[in-house]
């Protein structure tokens, strides 16, 4: 595999193969470059007979606050997706699926801001842990469109997903656990340690047979539709991005920055990087 800049990986224990995102100055955005290296470590972890499982994790504060909204991301895409209309949400949705047809089963680990892009990735995992205190959400809901990936309804069922859908309001990491979204939530100081015991437990189920325990739970999912879902949502959301108060709100970005977008955003709503520190 080529080097690295954007991940790191190594194998904190046998059979365990961990990706950690690495660009933390960045509360590892995910642009196009880092997808393409993530991308490429999933399939090779997917074809190493030494790897039964691996985990993706975020350096630094966060885990993903989303895509990278400073870079054109139609440009150098980690695999090829049909251009045209909603090109991006389906090239999302696309990635999406790619890793949740892997063979091996992949776990999210979760803390600090996992938003938007983040919160895509982490649904795409077979299984998610996070911090009691980690923020989850699709904020971007409040000025440029619902999920490329609609996977809310799925996880959470129609009131759950509807509520954050129509606040753009994170849950915490206890929340997604008690919602559907995380398997469960565990103090911030003993995150890694418990994933990497879920980890080595996962790992002690022959591969051959681990894909295809993996595809019984999918398969179950699609035939109620899930993957149908899924696609028919980038509809939605490249609808949106035609909208008045969305190219508002892109004019603003390209204008003023992306700090000062985001601040004007979610400056109504008392959160996000307009929070205080009594806000927690």
């Amino acid at each position: 595999m080529a080097e690295q800049q954007f991940i790191i990986i190594d194998e904190p224990l046998e059979k365990v193969r961990r990706i950690t995102l690495n660009r933390p100055e960045k509360r590892n955005a995910l642009s196009n470059a880092l997808r393409t290296e993530l991308f490429a470590a999933l399939e090779a972890s997917d074809t190493d007979d030494k790897v039964a499982v691996t985990i993706i994790r975020g350096a630094g504060p966060s885990f993903s606050a989303g895509y990278d909204l400073t870079s054109d991301n139609r440009k150098d895409q980690p695999f090829y997706t049909a251009g045209g209309i909603g090109n991006w949400p389906r090239h999302v949705t696309e990635g999406c699926l790619r890793i949740w047809d892997l063979a091996k089963p992949v776990i999210g680990q979760i803390h600090g801001h996992c938003l938007a892009g983040g919160s895509e990735l982490a649904a795409a995992c077979d299984l998610v842990y996070c911090a009691d205190d980690a923020m989850i959400g699709y904020p971007a809901v409040r000025s440029i469109s619902p999920p490329d990936n609609q996977f809310y309804p799925w996880l959470m069922g129609m009131r759950g997903a509807m509520e954050l859908m129509l606040t753009g309001d994170t849950m915490s990491g206890r929340e997604a656990a008690a919602s559907g979204f995380a398997n469960k939530s565990f103090p911030a100081e003993e995150l890694e340690t418990r994933v990497l015991e879920i980890a080595a437990r996962v790992a002690k189920i022959p591969s051959d047979l681990q894909q295809i325990n993996k595809r019984a739970v999918h398969r179950q999912m699609e035939a109620m539709g899930l993957r149908q879902g899924v696609r028919a949502g980038t509809e939605m959301q490249a609808l949106a991005m035609y909208t008045a108060s969305t190219q508002a709100w892109i004019a603003q970005l390209q204008q003023k920055g992306l700090n000062e977008a985001l601040t004007s955003r979610d400056g109504k709503f008392g959160d996000g990087r307009t929070a205080t520190k009594s806000d927690g």
